[in-house]
């Protein structure tokens, strides 16, 4: 029987099953089309990096013995969408029956289920057999409960697959030590250099550019630095493991101007694309934690494995619990449009000014700047969350809906009213200046709620909870900041009210 099995562009597994023999009735087909480079707009380094690891897990597999048939942008045959390119090709090859991997993106997984209806021939779908929990586990484990809570669900996984386990207690007898790992940088230490990769994407640049695709952000196309292969992979998870797992935890959550990665893993774009397995990432930390116990702590180990088998298959499965109605909520009723400084960089705010540069340069920043700098200052201004969640999407070469959405209009913004986390994740000026040295030099002062030169996410904080109290006066984990807000003068409160209109209707200049 003539099979033909799609391959996306997200799904760059080798190790998967149906690649362990060759079959000639079978014929693999992967695609690049135009609507998947305009439902946002792409940083530049987002297409040319999915396109430039597709060309050479499709070049590996051929090399392989695998039959692959694959479409670039400008292949006079290319049909621009899944549809189209799959007719075509099982009518040219007279294919019998169709198979494809499940997607990990609510619209592909619709759109192949209603081929899969109007198709002639038989279809079937098969697991991308990447994750460590189904598309059904978080929302069945938290079924009947009022909440989701992502460390019921870690623990979950920590007993499911026995990480870090003694019996059916954690190891050490913590389960986790987020408390510890909390620290802003110290001036003594000097993260490690990145490991970047040499690699000449061009051609595919080139190609974006003569068709005209929008994309935002820079690249430096003949040096492009991201792995695109499983062993590229392992070279980046080997080198985070000897530089970074050391200080990882302690320091995940600071930031610093002179160091984009600090000691985070960038292994983000490499898992998503499904060129590292998370078991592969589990083992090898354990393996060299087990080496090395004088030289890393199990703080450091904890902190980095809850992201990979708590955060991330906690924030997928919520997605597959909740869409499509999840990519509608929004709880506070936000309407604001996006800061034009999000596409350029350009602003006074020295955090945002980085953070947002930084993104544009790299494709990149890691979890609280995505979180506590663009993140918070877009709920604090009252951001519509279709628009954070745009910018995410496209900003970022690791972001795909099931990962991004969630982090974004759940865990940044609190649209979902509290499914992903328990509370907002907003702050004022102190935590940005505890965290990191942003507010160093900053033309905006740190220290003042109101006046010329006041810290916009002074003023936006304090309204922010003023104006959301029927919505969050409830909620004891911000109770304290509803105390503060109670023993504020009139006259203050008013002021900082004052200010933070003035700010929202000036959003574009700050």
């Amino acid at each position: 029987m003539r099979k033909l099995r799609l391959i996306l562009g997200d799904q760059l597994n080798d190790r998967h099953s149906w690649f362990a023999r060759v079959d000639p009735e079978i014929t693999y087909l992967m695609m690049e089309v135009l609507p998947e480079t305009r439902y946002v707009t792409h940083h530049i380094q987002k297409i040319a990096g999915f396109f430039a690891a597709m060309r050479r897990f499709a070049e590996a597999m051929s090399e392989a013995g695998h039959d692959f048939v694959y479409l670039r942008l400008n292949d006079p045959e290319n049909l621009q969408s899944f549809p189209a390119n799959l007719t075509r090709l099982i009518d040219a090859r007279r294919i019998e029956r169709f198979e494809y991997l499940l997607p990990d993106e609510y619209r592909l997984d619709q759109l192949l289920k209603q081929f899969a209806a109007e198709s002639d021939i038989p279809v079937a779908a098969a697991d991308s057999e990447h994750f460590l929990s189904s598309r059904e586990e978080v929302g069945a484990f938290f079924r009947g409960r009022k909440t989701f809570v992502m460390e019921a669900f870690y623990r979950h996984m920590r007993r499911k697959w026995d990480i870090l386990m003694d019996g059916e207690r954690p190891l050490s007898g913590r389960w986790n030590y987020d408390a510890e790992n909390r620290k802003a940088l110290p001036q003594r230490l000097t993260p490690p250099a990145p490991l970047n990769f040499d690699h000449d994407v061009s051609e595919i640049v080139d190609l974006i550019r003569s068709l005209e695709i929008d994309t935002i952000g820079r690249i430096d196309a003949a040096h492009f630095p991201w792995p695109l292969d499983h062993h590229e992979a392992q070279q980046l998870l080997d080198h985070f493991l000897a530089n970074g797992l050391a200080n990882f935890g302690t320091y995940q959550d600071a930031m610093d101007t002179g160091s984009p990665y600090l000691y985070h893993s960038r292994l983000s774009f490499a898992m998503n694309l499904k060129l590292l397995h998370p078991r592969e990432i589990v083992q090898k930390t354990l393996d060299y934690w087990q080496a090395h116990p004088e030289a890393v702590d199990i703080a450091q180990v904890e902190g980095f494995i809850r992201q990979i088998i708590g955060w991330r298959e906690f924030m997928r499965g919520i997605y597959w619990d909740t869409m499509p109605e999840y990519e509608q909520l929004n709880y506070f009723d936000h309407r604001r449009p996006l800061p034009a400084f999000y596409w350029t960089g350009d602003t006074r705010m020295n955090c945002l000014r980085h953070a947002i540069t930084q993104s544009l340069d790299l494709a990149y920043a890691h979890h609280i700047q995505r979180l506590m700098i663009t993140g918070n200052f877009a709920n604090l201004l009252g951001v519509h969350p279709d628009a954070v969640d745009a910018w995410y999407l496209g900003i970022y070469i690791d972001a795909i809906q099931w990962v991004e959405i969630t982090n974004t209009r759940g865990m940044s913004q609190y649209a979902d009213g509290g499914i992903a986390a328990t509370k907002p994740y907003v702050s004022s000026a102190n935590y940005i200046h505890k965290m990191s040295n942003y507010c160093r030099g900053c033309h905006y002062d740190r220290q003042k709620r109101y006046g010329e030169g006041a810290c916009p996410f002074n003023s936006l904080y304090w309204d922010f909870f003023d104006r959301h109290r029927a919505l969050l006066g409830n909620n004891p984990r911000v109770g304290m900041a509803y105390r503060n807000l109670d023993r504020m003068d009139p006259e203050e409160l008013d002021n900082i009210r004052q200010q933070a209109r003035y700010y929202q209707e000036n959003q574009d200049t700050l």
